[in-house]
């Protein structure tokens, strides 16, 4: 008989780690990674923020238009006194000049503007500083305060700004508040046109014929129509025509 071999024994095997260069190539290669992840993440968030940016600003825009519209189309035929107190001015009062006197540090020439960051209260008689002013019915008052639905409404270019200014009464007497509401920024023009009774539009009013009126109807005229210009930085020009009912 032959001799068995002897059998060969089996050693486990040997566990083998990484090198030291290929955890720095693994490093790198997650570096890069996360780099490329947190820059599209960046990018995303800022997109994000620019179109919640876009978005607010439309929404401010449409609520502006919507604003001067509900105020042109509530407008009533209500004279109120001037700022003496002894005439009476028209239901509508524009002044192209205002465009022009008002300066950039948020006082209207005449002491009758307020604006946001000066804190002194402004009383006036009247809203002769504004680019026009009016009469506005329908005013809201859902808490039931004794008062009047007509307010005295004028708007204001001043710093690249559309205001809103109002006095809670009409025939003023000097101590009343005025009011005022920021609408919109950014606003490089603002102008007007008036339809008259005979569907023509004028860049004045009253109009050329309306000193020919008799005295009671000229405190009583008001426009069928307004249209509203206004060029803005982003947008660029818009307009709205609307209608003045009654």
């Amino acid at each position: 008989m032959s001799a068995r071999a002897p059998a060969l024994a089996c050693s486990p095997p040997r566990e083998r780690g990484f090198t030291l260069i290929e955890l720095l190539v693994a490093l790198f290669i997650c570096t890069i990674v996360f780099a490329m992840g947190y820059g599209a993440l960046n990018q995303a968030i800022a997109h994000r923020e620019h179109v919640e940016q876009q978005a607010q600003r439309l929404v401010d825009v449409q609520q502006a238009m919507r604003t001067m519209e509900q105020d042109f189309s509530l407008m009533q035929p209500r004279p109120v006194r001037d700022q003496l107190g002894g005439g009476y001015l028209a239901p509508l009062v524009f002044n192209a000049n205002a465009l022009t006197t008002n300066n950039s540090s948020g006082m209207q020439s005449g002491g009758s503007g307020n604006t946001k960051g000066n804190s002194a209260p402004v009383y006036a008689t009247t809203l002769q500083n504004s680019l026009l002013n009016f009469t506005r019915g329908g005013w809201a008052n859902p808490a039931g305060v004794p008062r009047a639905e007509l307010q005295r409404v004028g708007y204001v270019l001043r710093d690249h700004k559309l205001v809103r200014q109002y006095l809670p009464v009409l025939d003023a007497d000097g101590t009343v508040l005025l009011q005022e509401a920021t609408l919109l920024e950014d606003v490089e023009s603002l102008g007007f046109r008036f339809m008259d009774g005979s569907l023509s539009w004028w860049d004045t009013w009253p109009t050329k014929l309306g000193p020919n009126l008799p005295q009671v109807q000229q405190f009583r005229l008001r426009p069928v129509a307004i249209e509203v210009t206004i060029r803005l930085k982003d947008y660029g020009t818009l307009k709205r025509i609307v209608e003045v009912g009654g």
